[in-house]
């Protein structure tokens, strides 16, 4: 995938910046090499951090949106797969934290004790991160992986910017600790890092809602807050420094405010349509979703499945981009409610709503081709569970047609 090779692009970057290390000996000769480490790992942890950053993301789709529909497909279909960029954040992550084992190395005998002792525990700390966000541990102890996230990210910056500090210190002779400060560029680097994560937490904010649940397994949440862009998703909480989850954000045209379908996944969404709060906290802004970028598409098809309508509806009820939808769930009426299957025949009478109850699994890839060479789209968008959406995309992609899901890549 896209993602992948971009974790690969990242990481020979990093060869190649230790090649040129090894050979100018970056690390030789005292505190000078533990600053040279230090840039490069924080400039890994600036790109990992800023290719997160939702006003960042929200920029990119923006871009890739305006791209004109004349262009080739084949250029068109490279520059849909732009939210493949959360490869850059994982491979900036993981190479700025290799770069930091070496500088903690690099920095025994080099540096004051007290000093020495920050670099051990952000060594930790980094570690820590990075072995709770593979994959497997990820989906098995999301909590861990979210607590360890967020705790060890922000105990991270304190640190850095307590070792940058103390390191300046270590090495400014008589120049003013503020000068030195201003004249070091890893400071400058930490400053941007530092901005870009504390931006969405400035604009935490609790908003009311209102919850209706037309059966057991969903609910269906509406806030009158600000309207955001179609396509876009948000994370809620019910408690800050706890749990966040995210969910498809879907304007209805005409009116202020958004919705939300929250289906039964776990332990919080279970916790959350069986007792609804009134009220529901939010951070930074909606972000854009992975289906934006199928608007550089002349036509396209979604297919979904579930509580996937979610992240689709927003497209299909604000019609940027001809499309053909198709809908795979068990009963829609009983598990949905009338209203929102009523909406979505509305917005596009063409809708192919297959009901699992009644006829069973299809077969997801036949499906989707179907659906494809009937409408004479030029690309698919599947939003499923993991197996699914791969199965589809890939399916589509090794017949040459563009396709585009979620890949969970970080």
């Amino acid at each position: 995938m896209q993602s992948h090779r971009l974790m690969a692009l990242v990481l020979g970057i990093n060869l190649v910046l230790l090649g040129i290390g090894l050979a100018e000996s970056w690390w030789g000769g005292g505190l000078q090499g533990v600053v040279n480490l230090a840039l490069v790992a924080q400039g890994n942890f600036a790109v990992g951090v800023l290719v997160r950053q939702q006003f960042f993301v929200n920029a990119l789709s923006r871009v890739v949106m305006r791209v004109p529909k004349s262009w080739p497909l084949r250029v068109r279909w490279a520059l849909a797969k732009g939210y493949h960029l959360g490869g850059l954040h994982v491979g900036g992550a993981v190479c700025g934290t290799f770069w930091f084992f070496g500088l903690t190395v690099v920095a025994v005998g080099e540096v004051a004790a007290g000093l020495m002792m920050v670099y051990v525990v952000q060594a930790a700390l980094l570690m820590g991160i990075v072995m709770t966000s593979r994959p497997k541990v990820r989906a098995r102890r999301h909590d861990l992986f979210e607590r360890m996230h967020r705790f060890g990210g922000w105990g991270l910056s304190a640190l850095f910017w307590v070792g940058a500090v103390l390191l300046v210190d270590e090495r400014r002779g008589d120049e003013s600790l503020v000068s030195e400060l201003i004249g070091t560029p890893t400071v400058w680097v930490l400053v941007v890092i530092t901005v870009s994560s504390l931006v969405p937490w400035m604009l935490l904010r609790r908003i009311p809602v209102e919850v209706v649940r037309p059966s057991s397994h969903v609910a269906l949440v509406r806030s009158g807050s600000r309207t955001p862009m179609a396509g876009t998703t948000r994370a809620i909480s019910r408690h800050p420094l706890r749990q966040w989850h995210s969910f498809a954000v879907i304007p209805t045209p005409g009116q202020d405010g958004f919705r939300m379908a929250v289906s039964r996944a776990g332990d919080w969404t279970g916790e959350f349509i069986d007792a609804p709060p009134s009220h529901v906290w939010v951070r930074g802004v909606a972000t854009a979703g992975m289906a934006n970028y199928g608007t550089v598409f002349k036509r396209v098809v979604y297919v979904v499945t579930g509580s996937g309508i979610g992240p689709v509806l927003a497209h299909v009820l604000a019609a940027r981009v001809p499309h053909r939808l198709v809908w795979v769930t068990r009963d829609p009426v009983k598990t949905y409610g009338q209203e929102l299957v009523d909406e979505i025949l509305a917005a596009q009478p063409d809708t192919v709503i297959w009901d699992t109850d009644a006829k069973g699994k299809p077969d997801m890839v036949k499906l989707a081709y179907a659906a494809y060479a009937d409408s004479e789209a030029e690309a698919v968008i599947c939003v499923s569970n993991k197996k699914v959406t791969w199965s589809v995309v890939h399916g589509m992609e090794r017949l040459g047609i563009p396709a585009l899901g979620p890949i969970w890549d970080s």
